[in-house]
């Protein structure tokens, strides 16, 4: 399951979950909407990880946990830590991402 932000509070999602993934997006992005369901087929495929979509133009504090300076980023966290992240519109880029830390 996915969960989009409506707050700026992945620093709590962070936290309280194990494995998490995060799409930084913003409603502008062409590159974003072409990855979403791109996205949300890797969430399905990886139940036991949190995929959480943030809007990183509504959300400055979510968006300081990562670097992003280009839309769509894509973040990992394990354990409350950040672990790595891409800038990417490939589908094979990110699914390397999330198998790093699932």
């Amino acid at each position: 399951m996915v969960q989009e932000l409506n707050s700026d509070n992945l620093t709590n999602i962070v936290s309280e979950n194990k494995t998490v993934v995060v799409k930084y997006s913003a409603t502008w992005c062409g590159n974003c909407r072409i990855m979403k369901p791109k996205f949300k087929k890797l969430a399905r495929e990886n139940e036991n990880v949190s995929f959480v979509i943030a809007d990183a133009e509504k959300f400055p504090e979510s968006r300081q946990l990562a670097t992003v300076d280009n839309l769509p980023t894509f973040a990992t966290f394990v354990d409350g830590k950040f672990v790595n992240q891409v800038q990417t519109n490939k589908f094979e880029v990110l699914k390397e991402l999330v198998e790093e830390v699932i």
